[in-house]
């Protein structure tokens, strides 16, 4: 069996990696009442920790070899550090990433000279076309995780760690794909310091290594998730499975909501933005502070990549505050008739609401979809025993994946009911009070018909909304209009409108 510790010591990554900072996380730590401290590999020149064990492993290739050139398989980050070593070495590099690959690492893997070649949706399949590559064209394979020398490569953060905090340490959590990365820092961290917790965190739509290590033998999954595609692996290693076996306390699945504010998170405290598999180990960090109830220690986290899409921001910066317990989304249904949307109001009290959808659909039923910002899960419980006790029929949604994924969306469309509608836009201002504002004050005898709303995190609020005014009254709409203080716009002869709502 390798020696480790022997290998880690001396392994040679430091001609292109940099020890990185351990910085503590201010914001979370307090929230979590522990020190939750960031390795922060996020700040390599490839914005990963992958060019540790690609360097480490072609630095120590024979000449010979390493002059036929390298080729790997990879959804990005290795991709860029066995690109940067072939760069440094002076060697050619060809490297065959899933389809799905962010545009963001297929680029950066071209600028560091590289060929890049596309194949498949997954990393096996890139994977075995690249094992295909490797024979045709006499090059060297450069494993993203099963190989000695590799894991030997990363443990170097495990040992960096070690020596940038000295005092007790309660856990490190490590982000698992195909186990290179935990095997690494478990080997080294377990040899000098066996007291400390080493977790490892899985989505749980890829949780390859959680599957073998319940099954006691190497699981290979039937298909990965790949929102956090740094981590989509169907196998692990046959090394570092027996690594993990051997070293790991346990390892914490979390859902793609806890990925999106894990990023969130790590962006208030650092102002840096994680890839999702970079930021699973903040994820399960909290998710053990809040399973354990632990207080006063000292938790690490390894932020281990950056390479994020920009276009991925939207769907990250929408379920954040799902993952982070802020928002809540109910279904309710109020009765249609007058001083009953009042009522509805009153029952949000002082709350932010996030969203607000409706549109005629029933002469005696209204149905409201709404997102509430609250303080924990509990808040969100008793938002549903408030409404209910108003006689407002309520569904707790947030938790449902169709209903944030694409009803909120959908509600709308045509209504046989929405008789002589006026469409308008409204901007106002986004401070707590001003939805509830304009919402309070209309008129009791003009009937909203429809209603869009949802704060995007812009400094103004965007609404649509339908109203029934009698004709007799359009001139005290007008005055409505012209001194309530908020930008509008008449879109009631919008072409859109007409052909998929009016």
């Amino acid at each position: 069996m390798p020696d480790y510790l022997e290998r880690i010591l001396t392994a040679r990554v430091y001609d292109v990696a940099q020890e990185t900072p351990l910085d503590c996380a201010p914001n979370l730590s307090a929230r979590l009442n522990n020190q939750l401290l960031l390795k922060r590999e996020d700040m390599q020149s490839v914005f990963s920790f992958k060019l540790r064990g690609a360097y480490n492993k072609m630095a120590q290739l024979p000449p010979d070899v390493l002059a036929q050139g390298a080729i790997a398989a990879s959804a990005g980050n290795h991709a860029q550090g066995v690109a940067l070593a072939a760069q440094h070495l002076g060697t050619r590099a060809m490297i065959v990433m899933p389809v799905t690959t962010p545009q963001v690492k297929v680029d950066a893997v071209r600028a560091r000279g590289a060929e890049v070649v596309l194949h498949g949706d997954t990393f096996d399949e890139a994977y075995a076309h690249a094992r295909q590559l490797e024979a045709e064209k006499g090059l060297v394979f450069i494993h993203p995780f099963n190989d000695p020398d590799v894991i030997a490569g990363q443990g170097t953060i495990g040992m960096e760690l070690l020596r940038q905090y000295q005092k007790p340490i309660h856990a490190i959590f490590v982000a698992i794909g195909g186990g290179g990365l935990i095997s690494g820092i478990a080997a080294y961290v377990k040899r000098l310091r066996p007291e400390i917790k080493i977790i490892g965190v899985e989505p749980v739509d890829a949780a390859a290594m959680y599957q073998s290590l319940k099954a006691g033998h190497r699981v290979r999954l039937p298909q990965v998730g790949l929102f956090a595609d740094g981590v989509a692996v169907r196998e692990v290693g046959e090394e570092t499975f027996r690594l993990c076996q051997q070293y790991v306390d346990d390892i914490i699945l979390v859902e793609t909501d806890d990925i999106c504010a894990a990023i969130k998170d790590v962006f208030e405290d650092t102002r840096s933005i994680l890839e999702p598999a970079g930021a699973l180990a903040i994820a399960a960090a909290k998710a053990y502070v809040e399973r354990e109830q632990i207080t006063g220690q000292t938790l690490i986290a390894v932020a281990c990549g950056a390479n994020m899409n920009f276009d991925r921001l939207r769907f990250v910066a929408e379920r954040a505050e799902l993952g982070e317990r802020r928002e809540a989304i109910f279904a309710v249904t109020i009765p249609e008739e007058r001083g009953s949307l009042r009522k509805f109001c009153e029952c949000i009290g002082k709350r932010n609401l996030t969203e607000f959808n409706y549109r005629i659909a029933d002469e005696k039923e209204a149905h409201i979809f709404v997102g509430v910002q609250i303080e924990n899960r509990a808040d969100a419980s008793r938002m549903v025993e408030t409404f209910e006790l108003r006689g407002f029929s309520t569904i707790d949604l947030t938790d449902d994946e169709l209903t944030k994924l694409h009803l909120r969306h959908m509600v709308g469309g045509r209504s046989p009911l929405a008789h002589h509608e006026l469409l308008y836009r409204f901007e106002f201002p986004e401070r707590p009070g001003a939805l509830m504002k304009f919402v309070g004050s209309m008129h009791p005898n003009w009937n909203i018909s429809m209603f869009h709303y949802r704060n995007n995190g812009a400094d103004y609020g965007r609404i649509v909304v339908g109203m029934q005014v009698p004709p007799h009254e359009m001139e005290e709409w007008q005055m409505f209009l012209d001194t309530l203080g908020y930008q509008y716009w008449n879109e009631s002869q919008n072409p859109a409108y007409k052909l998929f709502l009016g």
